[in-house]
């Protein structure tokens, strides 16, 4: 297929029933599931201000569960980002503390200091930790913020925000979901916020995966139709050697995306070729 004149090609596009697709998801899982509601870790960026949002107008506000969780390298602006959201959307919240829940894991786990790599797992994992905690009794689900661009390219804690019960913006883009915060009404202060973890000090995410989400979206767009790495790097204006590194990024992060495989032995095998 031709580009578009004036338009790059290979560039994820935002469908407006995208919406509409996505409410009907979260309000057919909680139902299916038997669950009050939903629990979402509210960071102050984008990915999770976009999931609960999309909760609160599936479920109704009553039925959503924000966790605030920062901790010592938690910026203000974050926290007061979250605040204003939860107060905006109408949902109940809880700021939760996790320095001391980080703090004994590294002191009684470690026998040696972190590194930051193993730091940002166990900060990672405590608010997924926490996540479950109250969900369960509050008889709620884990409503992940992953995104496909971080999804793709393992920018994530396997456990940590990787762990979930669903994930409502798991098939987007950055780039799609950036567009799908406007469509919902997301203020334009979270959109054009640079995007980070918030795992350390003047992290962002861009910075550690050493691309702009707008390539990097269009070379995982490129991977995703199967196409050969020349092609990819010529549509996108990119050096190969940068799509090579997107595509093993890619590749290297498959574990990341399952469930632990299952040696093959029965007749159908979870993980394999037993589907649901």
């Amino acid at each position: 297929m031709p580009d578009t004149p004036g338009k790059p090609g290979l560039l994820p596009k935002f469908k407006s029933e995208t919406v509409d697709i996505i409410h009907s998801f979260i309000k057919q899982k909680i139902e299916e599931s038997g669950a009050g509601g939903a629990v979402i870790g509210l960071s102050g960026g984008l990915d999770s201000a976009v999931v609960a949002k999309l909760c609160a107008d599936a479920l109704g506000a009553e039925k959503v569960l924000c966790l605030i969780m920062p901790e010592a390298a938690t910026s203000e602006e974050d926290i007061k980002d979250a605040l204003s959201l939860a107060g905006e959307l109408g949902v109940e919240y809880r700021v939760i503390d996790i320095t001391n829940i980080i703090a004994a894991f590294s002191e009684l786990l470690s026998p040696t200091e972190l590194d930051s790599n193993a730091l940002g797992n166990i900060k990672a994992r405590s608010r997924m930790i926490t996540l479950y905690i109250h969900a369960n009794l509050e008889n709620m689900l884990v409503m992940g913020t992953s995104n496909k661009s971080e999804l793709a390219t393992g920018y994530f804690t396997k456990f940590g925000d990787g762990g979930a019960d669903f994930s409502p913006i798991g098939d987007l883009y950055k780039t799609q979901v950036f567009e799908l915060a406007r469509a919902i009404g997301i203020s334009d202060d979270l959109v054009i916020k640079p995007p980070a973890a918030g795992l350390s000090e003047g992290q962002t995410d861009e910075g550690e995966l050493g691309l702009s989400y707008e390539i990097m979206d269009r070379i995982l767009l490129g991977i995703e139709l199967k196409m050969a790495t020349e092609d990819i790097a010529n549509k996108v204006d990119a050096d190969i050697a940068e799509v090579e590194r997107i595509q093993d990024l890619v590749s290297k992060n498959v574990h990341k995306r399952k469930m632990p495989l299952i040696p093959k032995i029965g007749i159908r095998t979870f993980g394999l070729d037993w589907r649901e």
